[in-house]
Formats: C-alpha cells, structure tokens, sequence
C-alpha cells in the first residue's frame, strides 16, 4: 500500500471512528431521558432511587454480552459503570428540584464564595431558596443577593449557612446571639472543637441552631453513599430541619453527638491526611529523586501516590486547622507515632511472626468493621 492509499484509508478510518463516538454519546443521551422518565415513576410511586440489585442485573448483562461480542468484559463494565453513576447523578438532581423544599424560601450561605460554600449555594438553589452569597471575596463584583460583608444582607432569612473556618465561625455565632435571627442556622465545619461552646451558648440563647459536617468534597455530584453528620446542639427543631435539606438526596445523615465528632475527625480526617503527608515528606528525605520514581510503576506505590498528590493540592491552611484546631488530634498523630514504632520494631527484630502479628491484627480489626 502506498503512503498515498495509507493516508486516505486512515483517514476514513477516523471519521468512521469520529461517527462511532457521536454514536455513543447519542445513545448515552438517550439512555439519559430514559432515566429522567424512570426517576419520576419511582418518586411519583415512593420508590428509592438506587436499586444495588437491579445495577448488578445490569452490569453481569452487560459483561455476558461482552464476551458474546469479543470486547473486554472489565471495559464493557466500567463503561456502563460510569452511566450508571451519571444516570443516578441525574435521577438525584431532579428528585430535589421536583421536591422544591425551598419554595418560597430564602438562604443566606456566609462565606458561599468558598468551595464547600458554592456547593452548598448551588444545593440550595435547585431546591428553590432564593439564595444570597456573603464573603469577603465578593467585594469588587456586587451583583444582586451577593455581599462582601453578611450584615449588609440583613438576616430576614429562612437558612443562614455559616461555610466559613472555625475560628471565624465561632465569632459569627457569637455576633448572631446578639442579632437573634429567626431561621435556621448551622456550620458545616470538619472540625467542631473551637465552636462547639459557641453553638451550646447559641442554642441555650433561643437560637434555631444546629451543626452539620457533610463528608464529601466540594466537587461530589452523586450522593449516594456519602454521609452527612449531624449533631445536636440543643435544638431537636433546627436538627430536623437540617436533616430535611438532604432527604430527597441518596445520602445517609447520621446523628452523632456534638463531643464525639473531633475524637472520630482526628482518625477519619486527621490521620488519613498526616499518613499521606508523611509519606510525601519520606519521599522527599530518602534522597531518591521523583524522576528515578517516575520510570517505575507499581500497583500500591501508584495509588497512594494519587491519594497524597490529591492532599498536597488542596490548601495547607485548611489542613492545619485541622490537624492544629481539633483537640483530639495529638491523638491520632500519637497512635500514628507509636504504629510506626512497632512495625520497625518488628521488622528490626528478625523475627517474621512479629510481623505477621501486626499485619492480622490489622485484619481483625477491618473484619470487626465490616461485620458492623
């Protein structure tokens, strides 16, 4: 075959793939619209949303046909994996605007310019809150409901969302028990020790006040199987309310008491970030460079790499709060400290059943996880 032949063949070749892919895309709207009409038959019949056997059914077909087809089952999968989620993603999405809890309602989200804050901007509005921003932040582009100070929207408001850092938020609570607002008010802190006298003293003051801690970043679309904490600072009233903000969402709220949410952060949050930071400076201090490291690939090594290069990209204020501002976070860094102590004890001990002892009790302990 010539140069000549082989171009023009690949070249139709191409856009033979190029209709391919539109065709696919195509047919993924459709399958979108399809399940907008199945969203609205289960809402309208009070049915949930995620059916995990029905998905199984779906995936286990689609591997079957898979192999009928000589494609790659783990592709096929993944592929129809994928529009899964983004056909739940879409059902969610809809089932809280059909819902319209917030109709005729308004909210007031302190600090909304931030990440977790335009999440929660954007959460409120598809439930029909007139929603007003407030954050430093705002200050050279005014546009209408947005403010750089928060007292300049006045407090004639239904929800008052405080998505500000926890010395901060301590403060706003404070200031707010001298204004009395009427509406609902909670932080959305992940770290609850420096508010949590403020939030008590808020509450015994006659405020409709509560404390919230969704357990997901800012760019989460699909709520199912996240987890949003709730604690009750006083106010059984504000604590239904909150929970009534994610009930036509997939996510589990779980009420936990206010005193026990930093002593759970400071393993959950707390150490997870120290172990990636700490793996990130041992790279650093063995002396090996990153581009001999680039040149190898190794299934573990590659993943926690992911994870920690995800933690070293997020803001360092934000992490210090939460290592610093949780009073149970020595905690944790002591208990990393001393795990670290055992495993080079026993790999410095020459005696292989040391090790084997601490890798099951690591089992026993993700097995007693599992079973509850």
């Amino acid at each position: 075959m010539s140069d000549q032949d082989a171009h023009e063949k690949l070249s139709q070749l191409r856009h033979a793939l190029d209709a391919v892919d539109q065709s696919l895309v195509e047919l993924a709207a459709k399958r979108q619209a399809i399940v907008s009409e199945i969203g609205a038959i289960k809402a309208a019949s009070g049915r949930q949303l995620r059916d995990f056997r029905r998905e199984r059914e779906v995936l286990d077909g689609v591997r079957s046909h898979a192999k009928r087809v000589h494609v790659d089952p783990d592709l096929a999968e993944d592929l129809v994996a994928r529009l899964i989620e983004a056909s739940l993603t879409r059902q969610e999405q809809e089932q809280v605007e059909r819902a319209h809890r917030g109709e005729g309602k308004s909210a007031l989200v302190i600090g909304g310019a931030g990440r977790l804050g335009g999440w929660l901007v954007n959460f409120l509005d598809a439930q029909g809150f007139a929603v007003t921003l407030a954050d430093p932040l705002l200050r050279d582009v005014p546009q209408e409901r947005q403010f750089s100070d928060w007292r300049s929207a006045g407090l004639e408001f239904d929800v008052v969302v405080l998505a500000t850092p926890p010395g901060i938020t301590s403060a706003l609570l404070d200031e707010l028990i001298e204004l009395q607002p009427q509406g609902l008010i909670f932080d959305v802190g992940s770290i609850k020790s420096p508010m949590i006298d403020s939030l008590k003293r808020a509450s015994d003051e006659g405020l409709k006040v509560c404390s919230i801690h969704p357990m997901f970043g800012p760019n989460t679309a699909l709520l199912s199987g996240r987890h949003v904490l709730l604690m009750n600072t006083g106010c059984d009233q504000a604590l239904a309310e909150a929970k009534a903000l994610f009930a036509d969402t997939m996510a589990e709220t779980v009420v936990i008491p206010l005193e026990a949410h930093d002593r759970l952060m400071a393993l959950v949050l707390g150490l997870s970030h120290a172990i990636n930071i700490a793996f990130l400076l041992a790279l650093v201090e063995s002396g090996v460079g990153a581009d001999e490291l680039n040149q190898l690939s190794s299934t573990t090594f590659d993943r926690q790499l992911t994870i920690a290069r995800d933690v070293a990209n997020e803001s360092p204020s934000v992490y210090y709060e939460i290592q610093k501002l949780n009073d149970h976070g020595q905690m944790a860094r002591d208990a990393l400290t001393r795990a670290m102590g055992l495993l080079s004890d026993a790999v410095m001990a020459n005696e292989p059943g040391a090790f084997t002892e601490l890798m099951a009790r690591g089992r026993a302990y993700l097995q007693s996880r599992s079973d509850t």
